[in-house]
């Protein structure tokens, strides 16, 4: 069983906006919540939470992604709050018989401060990303800290969500979920594995969401475009990526990717 990583200490934040007003926590508790996620998500959960992983289609497209934390025997997820009674039913389904709650908890909420070391647990996909923590619920914590967060990880070319990476769109692979750590290939079975692992071990992510400066957004490809930050989001041929605009986690990936098509 993981560590539970979910009450980091959060003295050193306060005084700063840090609440993410736009997130929700699902709670599962049960009958051996921790294997019922293990068996349909992206990401190893027996391991060191928290983990940024997945739930696929059957063909490997993205449906929903979210971070899993460990609180006690109760596995946690974080998640876009307006999505998660959709992801709640679509959870449901695969439930069975199985004695399972799933819930959203409204006593949790998340929060999220850029810099590493203050205290909270690194965010799994990159470091720079900073830091999240799971606190209760204050009634006086009114601040959100939503529009900072989305400034900061796309400043670093991380892209999350529907309204980026699509719903039942992209292929898990085309997120960039490997270099991100969203993605196990070692743990076992889940759903859309089939092609997600045929991908990795082809290598063959022909295409990749990119996050780019919106004057050079090619619209056909767009997924969405901000244009408070004069950044967009497209979904490209991995050979029409800059590389000079690319992040540097994503070189590696790239040259892998051209060398092939070349």
């Amino acid at each position: 069983m993981p560590h539970d990583s979910r009450s980091p200490d959060p003295a050193p934040m306060r005084g700063l906006a840090t609440r993410l007003c736009e997130r929700a926590i699902i709670r599962l508790s049960g009958d051996d919540a921790a294997g019922f996620l293990q068996g349909l998500i992206t990401t190893d959960v027996t391991k060191s939470l928290p983990v940024w992983a997945a739930l696929l289609s059957p063909q490997g497209k993205v449906l929903f992604d979210f971070f899993v934390w460990l609180s006690g025997q109760d596995m946690l997820i974080d998640c876009e709050a307006e999505h998660a009674d959709e992801l709640i039913r679509r959870l449901s389904l695969y439930r069975l018989r199985r004695k399972i709650d799933i819930a959203v908890d409204p006593k949790v909420t998340v929060h999220w401060n850029a810099h590493p070391g203050d205290g909270g647990a690194d965010d799994p996909r990159l470091s720079a990303l900073g830091q999240r923590w799971l606190e209760p619920v204050d009634e006086s914590d009114a601040a959100c800290a939503d529009a900072a967060y989305r400034e900061h990880r796309l400043s670093l070319g991380v892209t999350e969500g529907r309204a980026e990476l699509g719903h039942d769109q992209t292929l898990w692979l085309e997120c960039n979920a490997d270099e991100l750590h969203g993605v196990s290939f070692d743990k076992g079975c889940y759903i859309g594995q089939e092609n997600t692992a045929r991908m990795n071990w082809r290598q063959k992510v022909n295409r990749r969401l990119t996050v780019v400066p919106i004057q050079l957004s090619d619209e056909k490809r767009r997924r969405i475009a901000y244009d408070d930050l004069g950044l967009a989001v497209d979904h490209r041929r991995v050979d029409d990526i800059d590389a000079d605009v690319a992040p540097r986690w994503m070189a590696k990936a790239l040259a892998a990717g051209n060398a092939d098509t070349a």
